[in-house]
């Protein structure tokens, strides 16, 4: 699981940075009107889209190795944290609607439905990583029930969302989701400028990358 673990937060964490990473592109040439913006959020987008598929296999293998590899953990925690769980789900298949809509309906809806539909896609990828870690926060800190005769009495699941854990750890994340992807980015373009390619689409890129990772990674808790 750890190994599983390893692999799918790479995918994870680009799920939740690259979609806010195309919905500024997008913005921005619907703004100007500069064609470079709408060839970065179409190059964008279809990354997203692989990237997204491979972390929704790589997550639902890691589903399955909750039950059978901590079978006695989740029958005990199961109905505490079941919630938080079922709505990442409600946010990923949002996101994959959305990110359907977003790939094949450029020319069949008005730009602001599209943009909309983008911002809908890293919104949801953003619940999910939250819901995700509200789970794991609530694993350091639990909360939302009481133990008699060894078992889970009086389950609050709202309770059990809002531990003392959940606010810190999922800012922390979400912040670093956004600074990691956006660092990252900005780097393969940097490399790019470095060896003497200076074209516009570098150049944009490097600026909205860098608007999205410093600012997140100067906030970082």
């Amino acid at each position: 699981m750890g190994m599983s673990l390893a692999f799918h937060i790479i995918f994870a964490v680009i799920g939740i940075g690259l979609p806010a990473l195309m919905v500024i592109a997008e913005w921005r040439w619907m703004r100007t009107g500069d064609a470079v913006y709408l060839d970065l959020a179409k190059r964008w987008s279809k990354g997203a889209a692989i990237l997204f598929a491979v972390g929704a296999v790589s997550g639902t293998v890691l589903s399955f190795e909750l039950g059978l590899l901590w079978p006695a953990f989740m029958r005990f925690a199961g109905p505490i944290i079941g919630m938080p769980f079922s709505l990442e789900g409600f946010a990923f298949f949002t996101e994959a609607i959305f990110l359907g809509i977003y790939l094949y309906a450029w020319d069949r809806i008005s730009r602001p439905a599209h943009l909309f539909a983008g911002i809908v896609v890293a919104v949801s990828g953003v619940l999910s990583g939250i819901f995700v870690v509200i789970a794991n926060a609530w694993m350091n800190t639990p909360a939302g029930f009481d133990i008699v005769g060894g078992k889970a009495i009086n389950v609050r699941p709202f309770a059990a969302m809002a531990n003392a854990a959940a606010f810190p750890e999922t800012l922390h994340m979400t912040l670093a989701a956004y600074a990691a992807t956006g660092l990252t980015v900005a780097g393969i373009h940097a490399i790019g400028i470095l060896r003497g390619n200076t074209s516009a689409f570098h150049r944009r890129a490097l600026a909205i990358a860098l608007t999205l990772g410093a600012p997140a990674a100067i906030l970082q808790p």
